[in-house]
């Protein structure tokens, strides 16, 4: 890996990191456990659309690994990667089917595919399928969430793009 790219890639990594530590600092947005707005995901996103896949799944892993790390939560790590993966696969998808206008539905898919990795591990660690309950409640927060970073994205990408690329 060039030297350029491994530095927008450490950036990003440390800007994705950033906004993850002060997501952690918000209260709770719904009663129910793992509804989060997911702001991290944004980076991703601009590095998927910007970047490429690659650089993507390595700031993906990098910040999940690094995150958990600094929360003190190590356990959280196996759910967020689960997560990760399966939304980073949505959004490497998606990628291919929607233009810079519609980074936005690419991130609500992201989001439910967030929603349905976790929910997978749990179940696969627990072994306790009522878990399944959550995931229409996880898919309603996904969707919302989801467009919100995807606007987000497709702002920064359209802001960003550019200096990116180069």
């Amino acid at each position: 890996m060039e030297l350029r790219r491994l530095t927008k890639d450490g950036v990003l990594t440390a800007v994705a990191l950033a906004i993850f530590t002060v997501e952690l600092q918000l209260p709770e947005l719904a009663p129910v456990p793992g509804v989060k707005p997911g702001l991290a995901n944004i980076v991703t996103l601009v590095t998927a659309f910007t970047l490429g896949p690659w650089d993507a799944l390595a700031v993906l892993i990098a910040r999940i690994v690094l995150g958990g790390l600094i929360a003190g939560n190590p356990a959280a790590i196996l759910y967020s990667l689960c997560g990760g993966l399966a939304a980073y696969l949505v959004t490497v998808l998606m990628r291919r089917l929607v233009t810079e206008k519609q980074i936005w539905v690419a991130s609500v898919f992201a989001a439910i595919g967030h929603n349905a990795g976790q929910i997978a591990a749990a179940l696969a660690v627990t072994g306790t399928p009522s878990l399944l309950y959550y995931l229409p409640v996880l898919a309603v927060s996904g969707v919302i969430t989801g467009a919100f970073t995807g606007f987000a994205g497709q702002f920064a990408v359209r802001r960003l793009g550019k200096a990116l690329r180069k």
